[in-house]
């Protein structure tokens, strides 16, 4: 109860700081489920597999791995045996290296920035419903007597601060949060870019197992 009628004391500014937070759970909600579940991979064990298959020459044996993980990291290594599969020349399998990086490396740093605006935003709106808070509270005590105006603005400065307040509440996890995903989002770009690398590398090294030459 107390929770409420702190919430209810500070102000119109309170309205958008809640919806901030909603949204803020919800980012947070969907990012830790993409980053730590849907594109979670054993880099090492992928690399392991994709080898495996490459050394005997089963190109369709790496494709059914990259179809089995469906993840950023494999998408883009599918993109580039794809072109391999038809006979582009090593300046076109890197080309389908970039085109892929290009397009998921984007989709996994998705919607963590907001967070780090939620935070800011939060903050500067607590702020403001307490300044505006802070302004009607001397509005107010402004014609009363003397022997009831410290009571008066006492209460007033009590209810601005709430607002202020509840912008932390919303805008600490935030900044937390934010830091978080994007390490998680940043280790996962690094691995990306590791295991593409060194399976482009390894294709290019043992292209004539598959027995397809570089198309004229």
């Amino acid at each position: 109860m107390s929770l409420i009628r702190a919430f209810n004391q500070g102000g119109f500014m309170m309205y958008p700081i809640l919806v901030l937070g909603i949204i803020m759970l919800m980012i947070s909600i969907e990012r830790f489920y993409v980053l730590y579940f849907k594109t979670n991979l054993d880099k090492e064990h992928i690399f392991k597999s994709l080898t495996a298959h490459l050394l005997k020459g089963d190109l369709e044996g790496m494709l059914v791995v990259c179809d089995q993980n469906p993840a950023p990291m494999s998408k883009i290594i599918k993109k580039c045996l794809i072109r391999l599969m038809n006979k582009g020349s090593d300046a076109e399998i890197q080309a389908a290296l970039d085109e892929g990086a290009m397009t998921e490396v984007p989709q996994i740093e998705k919607r963590i920035g907001f967070l780090a605006v939620i935070g800011n935003v939060a903050t500067l709106l607590g702020l403001l419903g307490t300044i505006t808070g802070l302004i009607q509270s001397f509005a107010a005590v402004a014609d009363v007597d003397a022997a009831t105006k410290a009571a008066a603005l006492t209460k007033g400065i009590s209810e601005a601060m709430n607002c202020t307040a509840f912008g932390l509440v919303v805008a600490v996890p935030a900044i937390i949060l934010y830091s978080f995903l994007q390490n998680r989002a940043q280790a996962l770009i690094d691995d990306i870019n590791e295991i593409s690398i060194k399976t482009f590398n390894f294709i290019l090294a043992n292209r004539e197992r598959f027995g397809i030459t570089t198309k004229d």
